[in-house]
């Protein structure tokens, strides 16, 4: 039993560390394995969770082709610029809106990009807003009432009378309470970037002028 976690731990290892297809691939040698090595019968695949990510990413899709994904990055942008200071704060509410309404934390990765400009623009280290805010796109899978995860889980506990609406009263305030907790621990994270030696040395030596001009 525990050779056969310990052969599923180095899949998942391996194929993280080769990212892309490449987790996919050490998924199947893993399932092999325990299949014609151990002689453990292989499930049916899940096709019902299966066609809820077919579900949700389809819906995400269609709202990046007539243009809704990039609306809402603009209303991201304008509300992230008009409270700068309140980056660290605010870019995690800001994704984790993004995947709560679209079901997917894919979503949220467009706006990156914007939060990492406001939070050098303003002098705060960008891997403070940057961090909570990868962390409460992932939360809110568990909060999103049209994510697979919400509805596999709703499908488990269905026959213990259990609704959306009991999950979303749990899973919604703890994971807004959760990110709101990651993003104040965020604000002291690193040294301020007046302070730290390896920016002000990307400074001098032109590394981030171009950057500067830009924003300028």
């Amino acid at each position: 039993m525990l050779l056969q976690l310990l052969i599923v731990l180095i899949a998942i290892i391996i194929g993280a560390r080769l990212g892309g297809i490449g987790l996919g691939v050490m998924g199947g040698i893993g399932l092999a394995i325990l299949t014609f090595v151990f002689g453990l019968q292989p499930t049916s695949p899940p096709i019902d969770v299966m066609l809820m990510i077919a579900a949700v990413i389809s819906a995400a899709s269609c709202m990046q082709a007539t243009g809704g994904l990039d609306y809402m990055v603009d209303l991201a942008e304008k509300l992230l610029r008009k409270n700068p200071s309140k980056v660290t704060w605010i870019s995690p509410m800001v994704t984790y809106l993004f995947t709560f309404v679209a079901g997917t934390g894919h979503v949220a990765y467009s706006v990156l990009p914007v939060i990492a400009e406001v939070a050098t623009e303003t002098k705060v280290r960008p891997e403070r807003p940057l961090g909570v805010s990868v962390i409460a796109s992932q939360q809110a899978i568990t909060a999103s009432p049209i994510s697979a995860a919400t509805v596999a889980l709703l499908a488990l506990l269905a026959p213990f009378d259990v609704t959306l609406l009991d999950i979303l009263k749990i899973s919604i305030p703890s994971t807004l309470i959760g990110c709101m907790a990651a993003a104040f621990c965020s604000l002291k994270v690193g040294k301020e970037l007046e302070n730290d030696p390896e920016y002000q040395r990307r400074l001098r030596e032109g590394l981030l002028n171009s950057h500067d001009k830009s924003n300028n």
